[in-house]
């Protein structure tokens, strides 16, 4: 608290109020004097700490996990950004990737919902040099399709990977298509957005590093985009493209073959469905869903394919040839089993006669012999020549 006082009083010594000194309070010097502080008794508080929840910029902690998460993360860009591509990107994105898309059909409000950046010039999307190029075209386009890229955009040694059905098909055409600077993965997710609605967990991704550099760089890209597959909880399964083909003929060609026969036969839901028959009925929703395209690739473009659609068809020959040959010794049995073996049974004396349908006609009695003997052949009546 400031104070004032003055060396001269303001009052005389008979307690008179002194006039010259009120009158003129500043004649003199005045000195200006702090009062001792007051201390206070303040109650001491007890520490107490508080986490806090967001991370500070200063977090080094923070700052190493933002690191290693960019470090981990893909610039991939999709070339066909069609069901499957778009199927594919809602995970990359997910896991944090950066995802380009470029397709001859203009998705620009797909993908901008998808959190994806859509190219409609391929020059432009080059230019953003991606780290992996994913080809999702089409069996029937992927020559096409890979062919119009300007490769001359892209960094030296961009890593290019299919996810084609077949694979010695784009094997081959990478390898006679790409700069040899490029690495090459095929691969094949073996499920799509039907059969994979509920997530992708042990589901086959199988794959074949075709073509990839020795340098750590080029490795550790190689295996952070196969990683993609399996933080999902794929079944990963590294096998050659020859080999992928010789099984995919017997498995996936035959499953698609199946599923449109029985789509063209008609196949309905009904009251009494059994657990076989709903199999059945899922097949052929899942392979209805896929275009035509897609089978006729499958069998163009897979060596093994004539070979097993000739299997098929010599197994549905061969079983024709059980049904009707089993029908056709047991009507037989039945034609020529009795006590003469002259064709009519010694329990019924009733002739059959095996009808086309496969049905049984009932001769009239007065047609059979007694006791079942054989009827006599009418005598014929030769006539004498004079």
């Amino acid at each position: 608290m400031l104070s004032f006082s003055s060396a001269k009083s303001f009052t005389t010594a008979k307690g008179f109020p002194n006039l010259h000194a009120l009158s003129n309070p500043f004649s003199d010097s005045i000195s200006l004097r702090l009062n001792p502080p007051t201390i206070l008794n303040l109650r001491s508080k007890s520490l107490q700490i508080t986490a806090i929840d967001a991370a500070q910029p200063y977090d080094y902690e923070s700052q190493l996990r933002t690191q290693f998460n960019k470090s981990n993360n893909l610039k991939i860009a999709i070339i066909g950004f069609g069901n499957f591509g778009q199927f594919l990107a809602k995970t990359f994105v997910k896991q944090g990737h950066t995802v380009l898309a470029h397709s001859r059909s203009n998705y620009v409000d797909v993908a901008r919902k998808l959190g994806v950046s859509f190219f409609q010039d391929p020059h432009d999307l080059c230019e953003e040099h991606p780290e992996v190029v994913l080809l999702c075209s089409s069996i029937l386009s992927t020559k096409s399709v890979l062919k119009s890229l300007p490769f001359q955009r892209l960094r030296r040694n961009t890593l290019f990977v299919d996810v084609l059905s077949v694979k010695e098909f784009p094997r081959n055409l990478f390898l006679e298509t790409l700069p040899a600077e490029f690495d090459i993965l095929c691969t094949h997710p073996m499920f799509g957005p039907e059969s994979a609605k509920n997530g992708w967990a042990g589901l086959p991704f199988v794959y074949d590093k075709v073509r990839i550099g020795n340098d750590e760089f080029r490795m550790a890209r190689c295996s952070k985009f196969l990683d993609i597959f399996a933080r999902e909880g794929c079944r990963m399964v590294e096998m050659t493209c020859a080999e992928h083909d010789k099984y995919a003929a017997g498995s996936q060609f035959i499953t698609h073959t199946m599923g449109r026969v029985l789509e063209r036969f008609g196949l309905e839901s009904t009251e009494i469905n059994t657990k076989g028959y709903e199999t059945l009925l899922n097949l052929v929703e899942n392979t209805a869903g896929d275009s035509f395209d897609l089978y006729y690739g499958l069998f163009v473009y897979n060596n093994n394919a004539m070979e097993q659609l000739e299997r098929l068809d010599m197994a549905f020959e061969s079983i024709k040839k059980d049904i009707f040959g089993y029908m056709h010794r047991l009507y037989r049995k039945q034609l020529f089993e009795d006590e003469g073996g002259l064709g009519v049974s010694k329990e019924k004396k009733v002739g059959q006669k095996l009808l086309h349908g496969g049905s049984a006609l009932e001769l009239p009695s007065d047609t059979l012999p007694p006791n079942g003997a054989a009827r006599e052949p009418p005598s014929e009546t030769v006539k004498q020549t004079p």
